[in-house]
């Protein structure tokens, strides 16, 4: 895949870390930041919407659209059009997306699309940050100490793995909620307890979710105390029906993009460097 020049198209502040690192290696420009975000050091272009159709690669953030279907720009005051992308690719681009692949691949027909976000090396890396973040928000939350306190983790997989270690370091006392023998076991490999998820419930001060299937509805929900905590680091459609835990006077907080807020330099890395390994690959499109 020949790529010279490169633009980085919408996000928060990783993004901006994301350009800087392409940088070394391509041409790259942003769009969609507004003056005041800008961090000169790292990235000096900005992109100049006359000059055409001057970038054969745009790199769009996580997520790539908002719900109305515009760029995620969230560092732009004015609305970015996804329009404004197209026409500063070149024909028969390549577009690295963090989701929304298929409805990409409609809005911006005549370029390959390539979703990074279904890369391992991409989930691999993002696990711990998210996970440190996920335990940076408890410890802000807690009115305790995480040493000494029951946390459960809905979910074994690379971030409830991640957790696992970094609340063990703690002296938390985990307990893993799993589907599965396989769960049961990750879980007894990483030295915590387990119990099926038909068994769930108890006094919890901190319950993280990394599942995105909904577990926690009311019954469950019913199931544990009052002051226990609720963390979903889930992608939609989430594991936590937040409505029914707000009815029940549960606190829950959706914690979504957590290493773009709590760890943007290395978050903005770690894209960089999974787009990098899937140029040098050739790509590999979402059809």
């Amino acid at each position: 895949m020949n790529i010279h020049r490169i633009l980085i198209a919408g996000g928060d502040i990783r993004q901006l870390y994301c350009a800087a690192r392409l940088a070394d290696v391509y041409e790259a420009a942003v769009l969609g930041f507004d003056d005041n975000d800008l961090i000169a050091e790292l990235v000096p272009e900005t992109a100049d919407i006359s000059a055409g159709h001057s970038f054969d690669c745009a790199v769009l953030p996580v997520p790539p659209l908002t719900p109305d279907g515009t760029l995620f720009a969230p560092c732009s005051a004015a609305a970015v059009e996804l329009s404004a992308v197209n026409a500063l690719l070149a024909p028969n681009s390549t577009v690295f997306t963090g989701g929304s692949a298929e409805k990409l691949s409609d809005l911006l027909s005549g370029h390959r699309i390539c979703d990074y976000l279904v890369r391992e090396d991409m989930s691999l890396k993002n696990a711990v940050p998210t996970a440190e973040g996920a335990v940076q928000l408890a410890l802000e939350e807690l009115p305790v100490t995480l040493s000494g306190s029951k946390v459960l983790i809905a979910g074994m997989g690379r971030i409830g793995t991640a957790l696992a270690e970094i609340l063990k370091g703690f002296g938390a006392d985990i307990t893993a909620a799993v589907h599965t023998p396989r769960g049961a076991a990750k879980a007894r490999l990483h030295g915590i307890g387990s119990v099926p998820v038909k068994r769930l419930g108890g006094d919890y001060k901190v319950v993280f979710n990394t599942v995105p299937k909904l577990i926690f509805n009311e019954d469950m929900l019913r199931r544990f105390g009052k002051d226990s905590l609720f963390i979903d680091l889930a992608s939609a459609p989430h594991g936590i029906d937040f409505e029914a835990a707000e009815a029940l006077g549960i606190r829950a907080l959706a914690a979504n993009g957590l290493p773009g807020k709590t760890a943007p330099v290395t978050a903005g890395e770690i894209i960089a460097e999974t787009v990098s390994s899937m140029i040098a690959e050739g790509g590999g499109s979402y059809e």
